[in-house]
């Protein structure tokens, strides 16, 4: 029996295999026909072989007969074809195959696995099978049970289509861009976007769900189906949609499902219709993201604030619904009060503290320690940690509240006078140095400064690390305590006895003394006398002048003699002098000639003999001689100057006449 609504799907390869089937004039024999002895064994095909064989005489039909069986059979034949749907009976099942006959010289197998339920298989039941084949290699018909539900799917499935109808499906796994979606026994695809209205995060919790979707697509040459779920979904939603825009007022408080969770805010699906629910307007308090106070497909109450003309974009508000936290901020935190809260955000200048949701205060940096300073905030605090803090101040108006985290501690300082008297030794861990002195710890969080003059008695600190270094334990002398600005000031030289004193009856002014070669500097030397203490030698000062000079004729570690020709105690300098000794022995020098001639003027004063007398007007009269004899060399040069002068005057008469003579002529 042959369904009235197969496809017509039959090629040019049916037509050949139906011309196979019916025996035509024009077929070749296959080359096992053509053996002799199975052409007599073989049952005949036509009436014209019936009568010619030797069955007619034993056969219990006659001619007439026979050719009516064989026009019914042939008839049948006919009316199967490959490709279409056919009824069929079973007639047994094996263990890998079940037997199937529709009616065609022989039967058909089917794979015992296409069957869903291999127990429920009777003999004698009828089925719809699909004939993929006639004959195989073993001449048996290829037929196929889930291709005949296929197409018989398929074809209600396009009807569906084309009727705009709906149709039941199940999700049955998960594939990359949707599900696929299992249609009764047809597999269609659901792309994620077409799932619903709002986005879908977890496929995998629609797997094995039952849904009503529309098919939207169909391809017949791949055999590919498309299906939408969202499509019915905003069906449904367009008249709570239109319900939704037409009541919708500003100041209405209305339920919503979360829908979208972004950076700046949450989209909420009001019935249809989404509106935006900003950041700043979900809480009176600090949020870093929105998903701190909402979650996904949460339900929350919020109220309209806004909208345009066209209702498409609405402003919702959340915590519009409580009321504002600052209303009663003076009741709830007084100064002077002690309140804890969480530290929310740190910056340079301080910490913020939230109080409660939408009430913060700020702790000054300046408000957080008594002792360490210039420290930043987060060494104090950090964020998330919870805190507890003195109201110092309320301003309602600006909505500011100044907390205090020092305050909770005593103050240091306000008996540091009593504890480090000014004179005592103490001790203490060298904590930083800076180019112009040491910071000792004397105290945790309280540091004193050693200044760099006041390192050593004797010697010209550059950096305090040529004395000291840090993490040292040290042993320092308070010499000065300020509680209003909180500094110490201590001192690592007063340990000793100043040895000043000592030094300037040792090295006093005119003295002089050995001393080594330390080290050169712009302006000259920095040596080392006797008793460890340095002293400055300027270039000026020196035998050679020039630093560069200085510097080829000595080296560091050499010997001087040097004269000392200043002696500063309360500054601390000594100056001295290379050359100072060389200057010293000219004046000395100096000072014994004129002495001498002190002396000879007074001896000049006494009567003198008539043998000085005579000697002294010889030496008279020899230089007056001397001087005659020059005069009179000086006025003869003169004379002769004159008489060149006048000769040559004379000629250069002469010589001008000559000149003018022709002219004259």
């Amino acid at each position: 029996m042959v369904d009235s609504e197969k496809p017509k799907m039959m090629d040019e390869q049916n037509q050949e295999d139906e011309s196979v089937m019916k025996g035509g004039e024009n077929q070749t024999p296959a080359p096992e026909e053509t053996n002799a002895d199975q052409q007599v064994n073989d049952e005949p095909e036509t009436v014209e072989d019936f009568r010619d064989s030797p069955f007619a005489e034993d056969s219990e039909y006659s001619e007439e007969e026979y050719k009516k069986f064989v026009e019914l059979y042939d008839r049948t034949l006919a009316e199967i074809k490959q490709g279409e749907i056919v009824t069929g009976r079973i007639l047994a099942k094996t263990d890998n195959e079940v037997l199937v006959d529709i009616g065609f010289k022989s039967e058909g197998s089917i794979p015992l696995e296409e069957f869903n339920d291999p127990d429920e298989i009777k003999i004698g039941d009828e089925i719809e099978v699909f004939l993929e084949d006639i004959e195989n290699t073993d001449g048996q018909l290829i037929l196929s049970k889930k291709k005949a539900q296929f197409m018989r799917l398929w074809d209600q499935v396009v009807d569906t289509f084309h009727q705009g109808g709906t149709i039941e499906g199940k999700c049955v796994r998960r594939i990359k861009g949707g599900i696929v979606v299992d249609l009764q026994g047809v597999d269609a695809f659901l792309p994620g976007s077409q799932i619903d209205v709002k986005p879908i995060r977890d496929f995998d919790s629609l797997i094995g769900q039952t849904f009503t979707f529309k098919i939207v697509k169909v391809n017949r040459p791949r055999r590919n189906i498309v299906v939408s779920r969202r499509a019915l979904l905003e069906e449904s939603l367009k008249e709570q949609r239109k319900d939704v825009l037409e009541n919708i007022e500003k100041g209405m408080i209305c339920e919503g499902v979360v829908k979208n969770i972004t950076d700046f805010g949450v989209f909420v699906d009001l019935g249809g219709v989404d509106g935006l629910l900003h950041i700043n307007d979900l809480s009176w308090g600090r949020i870093r993201h929105p998903s701190e106070v909402v979650k996904l497909d949460e339900k929350i109450k919020v109220v309209v604030l806004d909208f345009n003309d066209a209702k498409d974009r609405i402003s919702l508000g959340m915590k519009q619904l409580t009321d504002h936290p600052w209303k009663e901020v003076e009741e709830k935190y007084p100064e002077g009060s002690i309140v804890s809260g969480k530290v929310v955000s740190i910056t340079d200048y301080g910490a913020f503290v939230e109080l409660e949701k939408g009430v913060e205060g700020l702790i000054h940096v300046s408000e957080m320690s008594w002792t360490r300073h210039g420290i930043h905030p987060s060494k104090i605090v950090s964020v998330g940690e919870t805190v507890e803090v003195k109201v110092l101040n309320v301003d309602k108006e600006k909505k500011r509240i100044s907390l205090g985290l020092k305050q909770l501690t005593e103050d240091p300082w306000k008996e540091i006078e009593k504890r480090f008297p000014v004179g005592t030794k103490i001790k203490g861990t060298v904590r930083n140095m800076t180019n112009f002195g040491v910071f000792v710890e004397v105290e945790e969080g309280i540091d004193g400064l050693i200044h760099i003059s006041d390192l050593s008695w004797t010697k010209k600190i550059k950096h305090p690390s040529e004395v000291l270094r840090k993490g040292e334990e040290v042993e320092v002398v308070v010499l000065e305590i300020n509680k209003d600005e909180r500094r110490i000031s201590l001192g690592y030289k007063q340990l000793q006895e100043d040895p000043w004193p000592v030094f300037e009856e040792k090295y006093k002014v005119g003295s002089e003394t050995p001393a080594k070669v330390v080290r050169f500097v712009d302006k000259g030397i920095i040596v080392e006398l006797p008793l460890g203490l340095e002293g400055f030698v300027p270039a000026s000062q020196m035998v050679e002048s020039s630093m560069e000079k200085i510097a080829k004729s000595l080296k560091e570690g050499d010997e001087l003699k040097l004269t000392v020709i200043e002696f500063d105690r309360k500054n601390k300098r000594v100056v001295l002098s290379e050359k100072e000794k060389e200057t010293k022995k000219k004046k000395e020098a100096e000072a014994k000639e004129k002495e001498e001639v002190e002396k000879f003027l007074k001896e000049q004063d006494q009567p003198a003999t008539l043998g000085e007398i005579a000697g002294h007007d010889a030496a008279v009269e020899e230089p007056e001689k001397k001087t005659e004899s020059n005069e009179d060399k000086t006025e003869e040069k003169k004379e002769e100057t004159e008489d060149k002068a006048e000769k040559s005057e004379e000629s250069d008469d002469s010589e001008e006449k000559k000149d003018d003579a022709p002219a004259e002529s």
